[in-house]
């Protein structure tokens, strides 16, 4: 009966974390296409940072959660882009956009989105399993 404890709690440990690596996606899209004057002013792309988390209590581990233990900025450098016309254009004429690649945050976003369905799924055949061992002890 522990057992299926700890799987919900591994499971919603890893929705928790899928669900920050979903926000952090997002906001990495809807900045994809921001402009800035300087290269320090342009929006850097996130990434989130997994972490295992061990149980003293299960020294088999089993059950290991999973924690977000942190989110880091892209190291990429800003791309400049030469519109003179642009409100946000330097004395040079060049603006700076994040390199983010759209192809690879949709990738990432469906790769979080089906590890969160995945843990979704863990969750409701715990339960299921849960409530028949309760049916079975009630006959």
């Amino acid at each position: 009966m522990t057992d299926l404890f700890r799987l919900f709690n591994t499971s919603a440990s890893a929705l928790t974390a899928q669900s920050v690596r979903l926000n952090t996606v997002a906001s990495n899209l809807a900045n994809a296409s921001t402009a800035a004057s300087t290269p320090e002013e342009t929006y850097k792309a996130k990434q989130v940072l997994f972490q295992t988390v061990l149980d003293a209590a299960d020294p088999d581990g089993a059950a290991m959660p999973v924690r977000v233990s942190g989110i880091v900025d892209s190291r990429a450098e800003a791309i400049p882009t030469y519109e003179p016309n642009h409100p946000q254009a330097n004395d040079e004429g060049y603006i700076f956009r994040p390199a983010i690649s759209v192809v690879e945050e949709m990738a990432n976003m469906m790769s979080a989105s089906r590890s969160y369905e995945a843990n979704v799924e863990v969750m409701n055949t715990s339960r299921q399993l849960l409530q028949r061992t309760l049916q079975v002890g009630q006959s």
